[in-house]
C-alpha cells in the first residue's frame, strides 16, 4: 500500500501575495477559475481604443517570463497606461546585467490568462512533487537552488515564477485572455502593426511574442464508443487526484511521462490498472521484453549530445512547415531512479492501444476486453495558437513555417514553446535569439 498523501500544501512555500510585478484587478470576473477555463460568454473581447506598446508577451509561463527578462535586460522599458488606474513600470534589479545603457528601446507588456503566478503548473495535480517532473531549468538570472523532492510542483514551481516576477518587476497584466490577434489595416509604412483583441481591450504592437504553450489545448483521439463509456473520463489536464479512482478498475492512456506519473499514483489505490499505448514506448535504458523498444534513442540516454539531435530534428520539421510532435516521440522515455520504480513494480508491463470504448470497458479487434470504471487520457496537448488563426499562419503540412523563433513570412510574431524552443531549457535561448531579433527588426 502507498504511503497516504500529504494534506494539500503542506509542503507549500507561501505565494498568497501579490507580487509587484503582476496587477491583478480586485474585482475579478472570473472568480478562482483562470479566465481562459471559463465559459465563452465570459472570454468576449472588451472593445477600446488601441493601447500602443512596441513587444507585446503573450503568456507568462516560463517562456514569457524569459523573454520579458530578455527584454528589460536589453533597455526595453515595461508598458505604462497613461489613462490607468495603475500605471506599472519596470526596473531592472540593481544587479541585473544590461546590455543598453542609452534611452529605452521601446516599451512591453506581458499579458497571462491565469490569476497568479505559475503558467500550467498551478494547475497539476497534488501528488505530482518535484521529485518527478522532467527537470525545470533555472529561469534567467534566477537561480532556483535547491529543490526540496517532496515538494508539490503545483506549489515549489508557482512561488519561484512568483518570486522572479517580484525580483524584476515585470510589467506583467492578469488576468487577461487574447481572444484574437489580427493586422492592424490602418498601419501605414514598412512595419505594419498587430491588433491583439483581449478580455482587458485592445492593444496594437509592432512586434508580438507568443508564450502560450499547450496546457489549455489538451488532446483526446477519437474511439467509437467512448461517448457511451458509463464510468470516469479525465484527461492529464483535469486529473482530478488518484482518490477519485480508489478501488476502481483504471485504463492509463498515452506513452508520455505524464502517463507514467498517473501508473505511479494509482499504484496500490486503484484495484486494477491497465496501461495501453498506440506503439511500443521507447525506453533509454535497459530495460529489455516484448513490450519495450529503445528505437530511435541508441540506448544513450538524455545526454546533452542527444538533447541538440533532437532540437535538431524538431527543428528541421516546423522549419518545413510540419506540425510538431509529441515530445515523447522524439526524447523518449528516460532512465532513472522514478521508472526504474516503476518497472520494479511491474507498472512498465503496456498493452496495445483497444479498438473501441464499451459502456463498461475497453475491447480490441480480436475479441479481447477489460473491463473498466475509469480512463484517463494522457494523450498529450496541442499548441495554443487558435487566438493567431485569423493571421493565417498554418500551412498545408498542418504546422507553421519557422525561421528561429518567429514566423518565416513574418518577423513580428515569435513563437516561443513551439517546436524547438518547447522546453524549460529550450525557453531560455528562444528568449534571446527572440529578443535579438526583435531589436534588429524593430531598429530596421
Amino acid at each position: 500500500m502507498r504511503i497516504q498523501e500529504p494534506p494539500r500544501g503542506s509542503q507549500r512555500r507561501s505565494f498568497s501575495r501579490i507580487p509587484t510585478g503582476a496587477w491583478i484587478p480586485a474585482v475579478s470576473p472570473s472568480g478562482n477559475a483562470p479566465v481562459w477555463n471559463l465559459d465563452g460568454s465570459q472570454q468576449i473581447a472588451v472593445p477600446s481604443a488601441p493601447r500602443d506598446v512596441d513587444v507585446l508577451v503573450i503568456g507568462a509561463g516560463q517562456a514569457g517570463l524569459a523573454i520579458a527578462h530578455e527584454l528589460q535586460r536589453r533597455g526595453f522599458s515595461g508598458y505604462v497606461d497613461d489613462d490607468a488606474r495603475h500605471p506599472r513600470t519596470s526596473t531592472p534589479a540593481s544587479d541585473t546585467p544590461t546590455l543598453d545603457t542609452s534611452a529605452s528601446r521601446g516599451t512591453y507588456l506581458v499579458l497571462d490568462a491565469e490569476n497568479r503566478p505559475g503558467g500550467a503548473w498551478q494547475h497539476r495535480w497534488p501528488s505530482l512533487t518535484m521529485a518527478t517532473v522532467n527537470h525545470i531549468a533555472d529561469l534567467p538570472g534566477f537561480p532556483a537552488g535547491p529543490i526540496d523532492p517532496t515538494s508539490e510542483s503545483a506549489d515549489w514551481v508557482p512561488t519561484y515564477f512568483s518570486e522572479f516576477e517580484e525580483e524584476f518587476d515585470l510589467p506583467i497584466l492578469r488576468p487577461v485572455l487574447v481572444t484574437s490577434v489580427i493586422d492592424d489595416n490602418t498601419s501605414s509604412g514598412s512595419q505594419p502593426r498587430l491588433l491583439a483583441h483581449t478580455t482587458a481591450g485592445t492593444f496594437r504592437a509592432r512586434a508580438l511574442v507568443n508564450c502560450t504553450g499547450t496546457w489549455t489545448r489538451p488532446f483526446i483521439p477519437y474511439y467509437p464508443g467512448a461517448a457511451k463509456f458509463r464510468g470516469i473520463q479525465c484527461h492529464t489536464q483535469d486529473y482530478p487526484g488518484v482518490r477519485a479512482f480508489e478501488g476502481r478498475r483504471v485504463v492509463v492512456v498515452g506513452g508520455g511521462v505524464s502517463a507514467l506519473s498517473h501508473l505511479d499514483d494509482l499504484d496500490g489505490v486503484a484495484k486494477k490498472i491497465l496501461w495501453v499505448t498506440r506503439t511500443p514506448p521507447r525506453w533509454h535504458g535497459p530495460f529489455t521484453g516484448e513490450n519495450t523498444s529503445t528505437t530511435g534513442a541508441d540506448g544513450r540516454g538524455l545526454t546533452a549530445e542527444f538533447g541538440k539531435e533532437v532540437e535538431h530534428k524538431v527543428r528541421q520539421r516546423v522549419e518545413s512547415g510540419l506540425a510538431p510532435l509529441p515530445v515523447v516521440a522524439t526524447t523518449g522515455l528516460p532512465i532513472n531512479d522514478f521508472t526504474r520504480s516503476l518497472h520494479a513494480r511491474g507498472l512498465t508491463n503496456r498493452k496495445p492501444m483497444f479498438t473501441s470504448v464499451e459502456a463498461d470497458g475497453v475491447a480490441w479487434a480480436d475479441g479481447k476486453y477489460w473491463q473498466a470504471d475509469a480512463i484517463i487520457w494522457a494523450t498529450g496537448f496541442r499548441a495554443e495558437l487558435r487566438h493567431l488563426m485569423p493571421l493565417g499562419l498554418r500551412v498545408h503540412g498542418g504546422g507553421i513555417v519557422m525561421d528561429g523563433t518567429h514566423v518565416a513570412h513574418d518577423p513580428r510574431i515569435h513563437l516561443l514553446g513551439y517546436g524547438p524552443s518547447a522546453s524549460t531549457i529550450g525557453a531560455r535561448w528562444a528568449s534571446r535569439h527572440a529578443a535579438k531579433d526583435i531589436v534588429e527588426y524593430l531598429g530596421s
